[in-house]
């Protein structure tokens, strides 16, 4: 078949590799080369560097719902969308079939964020729900869906990469079924649906009110990218992995450094966490150990706050 593909970062890249191997596509549409990190270095998207290295035409769109003429001069049988990260002007959808590879079971978790809210939720399970493309946002009908376990060690990271080789296998499977007319859909469950909207730097704060669990299963879901934070007399610390601790101290405010020589030890709304995997401002990422040994950022009583303002 001759495809349009949409898609931008790495969990898209083995959806796009496989339909490569198995399909024509005509052109690979992706956001917007944008600036990353503190020395603002222009970077292009995970797809946009493999469609390069494939020689595939590139359409980078600032605003797709206004300028998609391109996708149409491509005359492509299918579009086929994966964490594209713009919404599909109805336009060009009535004129051509489009079919998503989501990372959840719709209809829970509609969104941009969908991977990241099973972790911060806690679920135990998600997967990859193959659908028509319709203007509202994930909203059109089921294809085909297939689940995988959520493993007690998953970060957005690994669970992400996961999903994206199941999805990769999924679309296969049903665009074989489509080109024979063997397509079934399935309308999405309105009483059910569930959303996981694009996430903003807001959601990224670590609230150190909230249970232990809740807190380690946010940082699971920011992990590796962007990182879950919180703040220490201005210092915007980030961190990466934790577990449970079974250090109590009931007179703590959440948010306490309980220890911080071998382990680094936090309070929390229901006890306390050991943080495993953090970066303080200027440094790498590195293990706790290595971080605490010589530091003298975080000192035992100073309390992690969720704004950028001193704590006293």
């Amino acid at each position: 078949m001759k495809l349009v593909f949409m898609g931008t970062p790495q969990f898209s890249v083995p959806i796009l590799e496989k339909l490569i191997q198995h399909h024509e596509v005509l052109l690979v549409v992706t956001q917007p080369d944008k600036v990353v990190g503190r020395k603002k270095i222009m970077t292009e998207s995970p797809i946009k560097k493999l469609a390069i290295s494939e020689h595939i035409p590139i359409f980078q769109p600032e605003k797709l719902r206004v300028d998609y003429q391109p996708v149409l001069d491509a005359k492509p049988d299918l579009i086929i969308t994966a964490a594209y990260g713009q919404m599909l002007p109805k336009e060009l959808i009535t004129k051509i079939e489009a079919i998503n590879v989501h990372g959840s079971l719709l209809p829970k978790y509609r969104g941009g964020a969908p991977i990241q809210y099973a972790l911060f939720n806690g679920e135990k399970e998600t997967g990859i729900t193959i659908m028509y493309m319709a203007y509202q946002m994930d909203s059109g009908d089921i294809i085909k869906q297939e689940k995988t376990k959520i493993d007690a060690n998953d970060n957005y990271t690994l669970l992400s990469q996961k999903l994206s080789v199941l999805g990769s296998k999924l679309i296969i499977s049903v665009l074989d079924h489509y080109q024979k007319h063997e397509i079934n859909r399935i309308a999405q469950n309105s009483n059910q649906v569930t959303f996981a909207y694009t996430l903003k730097h807001q959601d990224e704060l670590i609230n150190f009110k909230e249970t232990s669990q809740k807190i380690i299963n946010r940082i699971r879901g920011l992990s590796e990218e962007p990182g879950a934070h919180a703040f220490l007399r201005n210092h915007l610390i980030k961190f990466y992995r934790a577990t449970n601790s079974d250090i109590i101290d009931s007179e703590a405010i959440p948010g306490t450094v309980l220890e911080n020589k071998k382990k680094l030890i936090i309070a929390t709304g229901d006890g306390s966490i050991e943080i495993l995997e953090i970066q303080a401002p200027g440094k790498r990422r590195m293990a706790v150990k290595d971080f605490l040994n010589g530091q003298n950022i975080i000192s035992i009583g100073d309390i992690f706050i969720e704004g950028n303002e001193s704590n006293g």
